[in-house]
């Protein structure tokens, strides 16, 4: 059987939805200095969560069956790393410090907000992606910390030990960060304008620095093989955990994949269409690729 880790968090945090922190799993066999995680395909919600929106509109912030998707990556000689907590609660893919001053009511007044953060969509989101305010109050800093604390630090915690474990052993890793995205874009979306119809994937290695190119060619070549349009960096260009653990001349790789949720699901309802078997065999012959592309490498 593969080797499964997992963190729960502290006994005294109440669920909406019993679950751990995370879920790690290795490989039995065969394996290869090639990590995957998905920080967004989560959906629990801790009481505290304190929130004043339909539940309906925060599922829509999470990157729904992706772990489902990438389930055969251990099979492959990956290992694999996914969150339980939902996206709306706390965003994974940011930096810890990327705090809004608009949602929070004792954030230091010297805090230089991101551009995320300007959106509403720093570490803690204020909006969902159409612009609805998710709260009608403000965060106070000791309730934010907790959410660090318990589910943020320990994701970060596991994805580096897990990245390093796999350098020492080869010599050099590779890591894709994997996630979907709306088929359209939203009004608070990057492109500046709803509507915009998106690529089947994009891929972001923030325009080089987190990847060499030989490793964006292989994934790029293969979903192409497989009949799919692929961007490069536009929209999507990777955010902390692609461009946070990334030092390729040090032989740390890291790529961020988003998928068009339209190639295997309903949006509206969040149900699994015919597209859906299709596409995780695809992503599954891509794994498979990636994975021979770093044994070859190492």
């Amino acid at each position: 059987m593969n080797s499964q880790t997992t963190a729960t968090a502290a006994p005294a945090s109440p669920y909406r939805t019993e679950t751990e922190v995370f879920k790690l799993e290795r490989p039995a066999a065969g394996a290869t200095p090639l990590l995957l995680d998905s920080p967004h395909s989560g959906g629990a919600m801790p009481f505290d969560f304190g929130f004043s929106i339909d539940v309906a509109l925060l599922r829509q912030m999470e990157d729904t069956y992706v772990e489902e998707l990438y389930q055969g990556a251990t099979q492959a000689g990956a290992t694999w790393l996914e969150a339980r907590c939902s996206r709306s609660y706390i965003d994974l893919n940011r930096n810890e410090n990327d705090l809004d001053p608009w949602l929070m009511d004792d954030v230091p007044g010297t805090l230089r907000a991101s551009r995320d953060a300007e959106l509403g969509r720093g570490l803690i989101w204020r909006t969902t992606p159409g612009g609805q305010p998710i709260y009608e109050r403000r965060l106070p800093m000791a309730e934010v910390r907790q959410r660090i604390e318990r589910f943020h630090r320990p994701y970060h915690a596991a994805l580096c030990s897990e990245l390093r474990r796999l350098h020492r052993e080869f010599g050099a890793v590779w890591h894709l960060d994997c996630h979907s995205m709306p088929g359209v874009s939203g009004a608070m979306s990057l492109e500046g304008a709803a509507g915009v119809r998106r690529p089947d994937f994009v891929l972001g290695n923030g325009d080089g620095a987190a990847c060499d190119a030989g490793f964006m060619a292989v994934v790029r070549h293969c979903l192409a093989d497989c009949g799919y349009g692929v961007a490069e960096n536009d929209p999507y260009k990777g955010a902390e955990l692609t461009l946070g653990y990334s030092r390729p001349a040090l032989g740390f790789h890291s790529l961020q994949i988003e998928i068009n949720r339209s190639l295997y699901m309903d949006e509206a309802t969040r149900q699994k269409h015919a597209g859906f078997d299709k596409l995780q065999r695809d992503l599954q012959r891509m794994v498979e690729t990636v994975a021979a592309y770093v044994r070859a490498a190492v």
